[in-house]
Parts: structure tokens; C-alpha cells; sequence
């Protein structure tokens, strides 16, 4: 196998080969999609698909329907947030604005207020 894969990559497209072999490998450690480990709950990795799906409902299962939450730790946080001044300091002045408009690449799609992001 590894004789063919010499001769291949020693042909006029062996240096596309390599390129593509590479892109493919480093895109498959890349897949951010899929979880391949994950840790139970003693702290034991498991790497097994069923294992770690398993994992993972179990997780959201207590996470979303378990431990009683403490309400007023939220309650308390939210009433500071309230009470904090969220206005600016100074005014946003034209320059400011136009500096930002300028920043902007063209070209890019708008969104919900018709400005492109």
C-alpha cells in the first residue's frame, strides 16, 4: 500500500495528492460538530458513541429537569443589572459613526436593520 502511495505521490499530481491528503486530515480534527470524548461522571473518559450519548442525555436530563435552582441568586443579579447606569458616558458623535461605517466590509449581506454585518 504504502508502495503505491509513493509512486502516486511521485506522478505530476502527487503534489496535489499531498494537499488534498493533508486538507482532509487536518478537516476531520477539525469537525467541532461531533464529540468524540466525553467525561462521566467519576471522571472516567468514555469515547464510545452510544457511551458518550448517553452521557450527554443524562447530563440535560438533570440539567434541565434535576437540582432546584436558587432563585434569588438570579433575582439579586438581575436587580443589580437593573440598577447600573447602561446609558454610554458621552454622546456617540457623527465621526464615531462614520469611522464605523468605513470599518465595514462591503459586499456583505444586511441584516435585520438593513445594515450589512
Amino acid at each position: 500500500a504504502y508502495e503505491r502511495l509513493y509512486q502516486k505521490l511521485d506522478s505530476k499530481g502527487g503534489e496535489n495528492e499531498v494537499f488534498r491528503l493533508a486538507r482532509a486530515r487536518e478537516r476531520k480534527t477539525r469537525d467541532i460538530s461531533t464529540v468524540r470524548c466525553i467525561k462521566d461522571e467519576d471522571g472516567r473518559v468514555l469515547v464510545e458513541d452510544a457511551k458518550v450519548r448517553d452521557r450527554w442525555q443524562g447530563y440535560f436530563c438533570k440539567l434541565f429537569n434535576g437540582e432546584d435552582v436558587d432563585v434569588s441568586q438570579h433575582s439579586e443579579h438581575l436587580a443589580r443589572e437593573k440598577s447600573q447606569n447602561c446609558k454610554p458616558d458621552r454622546p456617540i458623535t457623527r465621526e464615531e459613526v462614520k469611522e464605523a461605517l468605513r470599518k465595514m466590509k462591503s459586499g456583505k449581506a444586511v441584516g435585520p436593520d438593513n445594515i450589512p454585518v
